[in-house]
């Protein structure tokens, strides 16, 4: 009994439907397209026009055809012996005595058709005339195929027919396609990177982000050993979203895990559900889970999830959003709805996670969310290592010194400075890619090109080695300054001049520090406006950076005297764009405070740079003659820096493999040695 009812539903479920008017189409889903009634009119409409030029040739009576012989009428003859058929053509002077009135019609193509008696008789009746009478008339025998002339004259509908085929099924997406549409135009965009094809990522190829690796290393066991988590009980999560700025490596971290699960990944950007045509987003979310189920156990990436995953109702804009709303819905019941997904794991990427919908983060869609951050030191020198292997590099390149060349720098931005520097290389001829070339691959991407011939003025280019000098100065002699790498005149980018430090990477950061750092930044105006007597433009990227820090330090971190422990810092990341969270009273308090910070640190400025006053003169004269100089240089002028820096003393106990950032506290006693 159960076989047979196993046979009746298996017989039940192989007879599809017919939907009516469909046309017998098998399909249910892809009624009868309307292209096709096109296409018959289409075929139509040339076929009669094809046919209609068959009357072109006209029929004549052998009696007809033999006076025309005998007069001279006729210019060649070819008679078609299989047939009893001869086809003549007509001389030109006498197209208007034989077509009469339809000779206008004729004169392209003046020939007549004649029925003959017999293939011997015409022959015989030629030569006597060819005979008696001395015409020249070229006479041809020749038989015709008929399988050839049919081909002949219904090869255009054949070309039309197998063209609009070939429409037909680009329009539908190609036989057993899901998704329909006009081009394919609801099918999903998602590649496939299948476990038996292409080349498989891993966790080696990553480097850094290691707390990363360590959570999504959970969704590799899932895929690989789900019995292990099935058996107690628990259930495997639908999804992970990872949230980092542009370029951390979000995308490759994806990959890696599909490769470690060797199982189909599927990537599609948030972009590609988006469409102007109306239910298009939606039917591409359906077509993307549909293949996924069928390749499962596999991993979808949605890349830039927040181009669809926008928060709803937020940004209506008249009603506009519908489609992007519609496709948004389908997403989250393709993710946790009725229908069941097992084996399939949602992994997306995505730095506006604050917009993004709080349906879409709940537990049962994306169950966890990974931080991936910029790389700090350690991660930044395991992401050099791996750009550097196909590059041919000196001795001179050290890897922890470019580290710390390049704080806030992304896995892209590294990756850009190898390329960069190697092109550098390639450029001045040289076999391997030096230190030097790297710190100019830096200035290149951070400043901007390099501008020799820019036409400056000798004052001008005074102003600016006073300005940069400024900035060396007070850099030197303020303890929490960031240290010093060069300083050059040269034009970069929009800059005339530039000074380059070695960040310090801090965890937290005191208010101490942050006014060294706003002091260091008004010493350029500072300068210009001691030694010079006159102020320029030339600061206005120090004065932005100082005000910005200043307003933070106030309003953000409650830095200040009047205003203490106050932050109006909104962490949801919705700015305040109708209302200030704070009086009018308050505004101007916050303004005058930030005066006040400024021109203390501008005083402060001042006082330092008199004080050396003959240091920075002679650092000035030197950039106008060098137009570069170096940390060297400012301890020959200055002396030995009062204070080791931080980045400092990391370079020189760089033989110690430890982590910088547990450094012993010089002020406390060292621990006794075992």
């Amino acid at each position: 009994m159960e076989n047979n009812n196993q046979n009746n539903q298996d017989n039940n479920k192989s007879k599809k439907p017919v939907r009516p008017g469909g046309l017998g189409n098998p399909n249910p889903n892809q009624p009868f397209n309307v292209y096709w009634i096109y296409a018959i009119l289409s075929m139509g409409l040339i076929g009669m026009l094809f046919f209609g030029q068959n009357k072109t040739i006209k029929k004549v009576d052998w009696s007809d055809f033999q006076e025309y012989v005998n007069d001279n009428r006729i210019e060649s003859i070819v008679v078609y012996s299989n047939k009893d058929i001869a086809e003549a053509k007509v001389r030109s002077e006498s197209v208007n005595y034989v077509f009469g009135e339809d000779a206008a019609r004729f004169k392209g193509n003046p020939f007549i058709n004649v029925n003959i008696p017999s293939t011997q008789g015409a022959s015989e009746f030629l030569d006597t005339v060819k005979k008696e009478k001395g015409y020249d008339i070229k006479v041809r025998f020749d038989t015709t195929s008929e399988i050839w002339g049919m081909l002949l004259t219904f090869a255009p509908f054949l070309l039309i027919i197998v063209f609009w085929i070939w429409m037909m099924r680009r329009m539908q997406g190609g036989p057993g396609g899901g998704g329909g549409g006009i081009f394919s135009v609801g099918k999903s965009k998602a590649q496939l990177f299948d476990k038996d094809a292409g080349v498989k990522y891993t966790f080696k190829d990553v480097a850094g982000l290691s707390e990363a690796k360590e959570e999504v290393q959970e969704i590799v066991e899932f895929l690989k050993h789900p019995g292990n988590y099935t058996n107690l009980g628990g259930k495997i999560p639908k999804g992970a979203l990872l949230v980092g700025p542009p370029g951390t490596g979000k995308t490759l971290l994806a990959k890696a895990v599909a490769g470690e699960a060797n199982v189909p990944f599927f990537s599609i950007s948030g972009s590609d559900f988006v469409e102007m045509f109306v239910g298009v987003g939606a039917s591409r979310v359906r077509d993307l889970f549909r293949q996924a189920k069928e390749k499962s156990p596999c991993i979808v990436f949605i890349d830039e999830i927040d181009a669809v995953g926008r928060a709803r109702g937020k940004n209506a804009n008249f009603g506009s959003n519908d489609e992007r709303e519609n496709t948004l819905n389908q997403l989250l019941t393709e993710m946790d709805g009725f229908g069941s997904n097992s084996g399939v794991i949602i992994l997306a990427a995505t730095n506006r996670v604050d917009i993004l919908d709080k349906a879409l983060l709940r537990a049962g869609r994306f169950d966890r969310q990974i931080y991936v951050e910029l790389p700090d030191l350690n991660d930044r020198k395991e992401i050099f290592k791996v750009h550097l292997r196909p590059i041919k590099i000196d001795e001179s390149v050290d890897v922890e010194f470019l580290a710390r060349q390049t704080p806030g720098f992304s896995g892209a931005d590294i990756a850009n400075v190898c390329n960069e520097a190697a092109l550098i290389a390639a450029r001045n001829k040289k076999r391997f890619v030096e230190k030097e070339d790297f710190i100019s691959a830096v200035d290149r991407i951070v400043g901007g090109l390099e501008k020799k011939n820019k036409i400056i003025t000798q004052d001008e280019k005074k102003s600016i080695a006073i300005h940069e000098a400024g900035h060396a100065t007070l850099s030197w002699f303020l303890e929490h300054a960031n240290p010093l790498v060069k300083v050059t005149i040269v034009p970069r980018g929009k800059a005339l001049g530039a000074a380059w430090y070695l960040p310090e990477e801090r965890q937290i950061t005191t208010k101490e520090q942050m006014l060294d750092e706003m002091c260091a930044l008004l010493g350029g105006r500072a300068a210009e406006e001691v030694f010079i007597g006159q102020i320029s433009s030339g600061a206005m990227n120090d004065l932005e950076r100082v005000t910005k820090q200043a307003y933070g330090m106030i309003t953000y971190l409650g830095m200040s005297d009047k205003m203490p422990n106050l932050s109006y810092y909104d962490s949801s990341g919705q700015d305040y764009t109708f209302q200030k969270p704070f009086s009018e009273n308050t505004a101007e308090l916050i303004d005058a405070e930030v005066k006040a910070m400024i021109a203390e640190q501008y005083e402060r400025a001042k006082e330092l740079l008199l004080k050396h006053a003959a240091g920075h003169n002679q650092l000035a004269q030197i950039l106008l003659e060098k137009e570069i100089i170096y940390a060297e240089n400012l301890e020959h002028v200055f002396g030995k820096r009062p204070w080791v820096s931080r980045s400092q003393e990391i370079l020189q106990n760089k033989e110690k493999s430890k982590n910088v950032y547990d450094d012993p506290d010089p002020s406390l006693p060292p621990v006794p040695a075992e």
